[in-house]
């Protein structure tokens, strides 16, 4: 009878639910406080209303070819051509834009920011293509 007794006393606690009371014994000697719970993003309306615009396009990067006599002497000696070119663009989009107005591959573009502010490109044009020519065509000559 004794373990019918201690089996019903099981059952009983079992549906009633076992509670610890007290308070949770600290073994560390720093209190790290938990981190809230942080719940994925849902917004309700897109945080940017239209795309944001690409201002560098190859119309926007070259501004106007250099037409002082250096930059002559360069197209004539070592088949160079002079731009001042937007001051944020870079090397390669310098190429590219080159590339896709006139047409022309180029070896190589060193580029310089001139104490007015201004950034002067350098575009060395590959074996195939003359600088005179491109420049003739472009307005430079």
């Amino acid at each position: 009878m004794a373990g019918k007794a201690k089996a019903t006393a099981v059952a009983k606690k079992l549906t009633k639910g076992i509670s610890k009371k007290g308070t949770r014994i600290h073994t560390k000697t720093h209190f790290y406080r938990g981190k809230p719970l942080a719940l994925p993003k849902a917004p309700k309306y897109a945080p940017r209303s239209t795309p944001k615009k690409n201002t560098l396009d190859k119309f926007s990067i070259i501004k106007y070819p250099l037409t002082t006599e250096s930059s002559m002497k360069l197209i004539e000696d070592s088949n160079t051509l002079v731009f001042i070119v937007d001051i944020k663009a870079n090397k390669r989009q310098i190429k590219a834009a080159v590339k896709d107005l006139y047409s022309i591959e180029c070896d190589k573009v060193n580029t310089l920011i001139t104490p007015r502010g201004l950034k002067k490109s350098y575009v060395r044009l590959s074996k195939d293509f003359d600088a005179l020519d491109v420049a003739n065509r472009v307005g430079v000559i």
